[in-house]
């Protein structure tokens, strides 16, 4: 099943039923009179939490939802029925954030808990409501009232009590296909992991629930890599693992890029309870590691825990070190933690632009250069990686003068084109002596 954890959906409550207009008129009935029933009440939009979920894509391809309107009003006083509710169910820990992504309407939490988002329009009355002393037989209804709608955001970050991040590669997956029994893709390049994976650790008779999330890089908050959409996903949990990768030059580099995109994305993330592990330490020197050990807890202030996740290397001291951090946090606040609205922003996209010549070998960033030919049709492509914006601003000083391009094209063409027309204008006046020719008869 595909992971999605975010949907922007169209919802409308049902609209409310028209009255009727009736009157009685039954044989040896002396007095008839207005009976005309009033309209349903149209249905509810509501959401539900439910078990067995962990991703949105069912709200991919459908993204309209409407609940049904109220049933018309009948004569003999009869109403019409209530239109059916809509109910959208989606995973625990989904949020349903306005369109400005700016307020959460409902924050769903718990399996089972159901929320009206919009309710149904009232149905309109009949004329019998308007039947008075003065006025016995009124000829009007209403027709109801409409139902609310609005465009929303569903966004689905996952309840865990610990979560891992780091760089990419820093052994993150690694951890967890240890400690779990969970089976992430671990591979030896950057951004394996593509989507949020969930494990359960088992420390002697608790257990607790890990969350990894796909590497960060510097800029992730600007749309870098996979940008940092995925950090939604351990705003819920009471701890973060930050894991670093032992055999990086500069590991205090690491750790501050890590805590530069946290800080980016929100303060209530930055202030969470942090635990540094300096991973991979089996590769390793003594020397070497208590060196970076000691710049690591310069730097963050606090202790570093060493740990090798392949090699199974200090994974229990971390595991026991997490599971005391979570029991004290549940004890102090044992509902799941409420998590702010927060915009995000897709991974970096590329930009189609023309002008290059095919031989050109130089590196332009992430930018796909559609090279043309002489007739102007496009011969090949070439992608690249992100450097920075200086490649851009090369683009623009090395690129076309639209000025200096082909004036002179431009003044033999208008030419060209002036003599087409005028051509076609001495064929037309041909034509029409020819008819006149024709028409008084030779």
């Amino acid at each position: 099943m595909k992971f999605l954890d975010q949907a922007k959906i169209y919802i409308k409550s049902g609209d409310g039923g028209p009255g009727a207009v009736s009157f009685r008129r039954e044989k040896f009935i002396e007095f008839g009179g207005p009976d005309g029933g009033n309209g349903g009440r149209g249905g509810d939009l509501v959401i539900e939490a439910v078990d067995g979920l962990n991703t949105l894509i069912d709200y991919r391809y459908a993204q309209h939802f409407k609940a049904q309107r109220g049933h018309h009003g009948m004569g003999r006083d009869r109403s019409g029925a209530r239109g059916e509710d809509k109910v959208l169910r989606v995973p625990v820990g989904t949020q349903v954030i306005d369109e400005e992504q700016e307020n959460v309407l409902a924050d769903m939490v718990r399996a089972g808990q159901r929320v009206v988002l919009l309710k149904g329009g009232d149905g309109g009355f009949g004329n019998a409501h308007y039947k008075t002393s003065t006025n016995r037989s009124p000829r009007k209804a209403h027709p109801g009232w409409p139902g609310e709608e609005r465009t929303v955001w569903l966004r689905l970050k996952l309840i865990a009590d610990a979560g891992l991040v780091g760089l990419p590669n820093a052994g993150k997956s690694t951890f967890l296909a240890a400690t779990t029994s969970a089976k992430p893709k671990i591979a030896d390049y950057p951004f394996t992991t593509l989507t949020p994976n969930l494990g359960v650790v088992r420390a002697g008779d608790d257990e607790i629930v890990l969350a990894d999330i796909p590497g960060l890089i510097e800029g992730a908050h600007e749309g870098h890599g996979l940008g940092d959409r995925f950090l939604g996903h351990v705003e819920r949990t009471r701890v973060l693992l930050h894991l670093i990768d032992g055999t990086a030059d500069d590991v205090v580099d690491s750790y501050r890029v890590i805590r530069g995109e946290l800080a980016a994305y929100g303060p209530h993330l930055a202030e969470k309870l942090e635990i540094i592990g300096l991973n991979k330490c089996d590769a390793l020197t003594e020397e070497v590691i208590a060196e970076k050990k000691a710049a690591l807890e310069e730097a963050g202030g606090a202790e570093v825990m060493v740990l090798s996740g392949a090699a199974g290397i200090g994974v229990d001291k971390v595991l026991y070190r997490l599971l005391s951090a979570i029991r004290e946090s549940k004890a102090s606040n044992p509902d799941v933690a409420f998590v702010p609205a927060t915009k995000t922003l897709a991974p970096e996209r590329a930009a189609y632009k023309t002008g290059r010549e095919e031989d050109d070998d130089e590196d332009y960033g992430n930018v796909f250069y559609v090279f043309e030919n002489d007739d102007g049709k496009p011969i090949s492509k070439v992608a690249a990686q992100v450097d920075d914006d200086e490649d851009e601003e090369e683009l623009d000083e090395e690129g076309f003068d639209d000025e200096e391009l082909g004036e002179e094209d431009l003044g033999d063409d208008e030419e060209s084109y002036d003599e087409a027309t005028d051509a076609e204008a001495e064929a037309d006046a041909g034509k029409d002596e020819q008819k006149d020719d024709d028409r008084h008869g030779g």
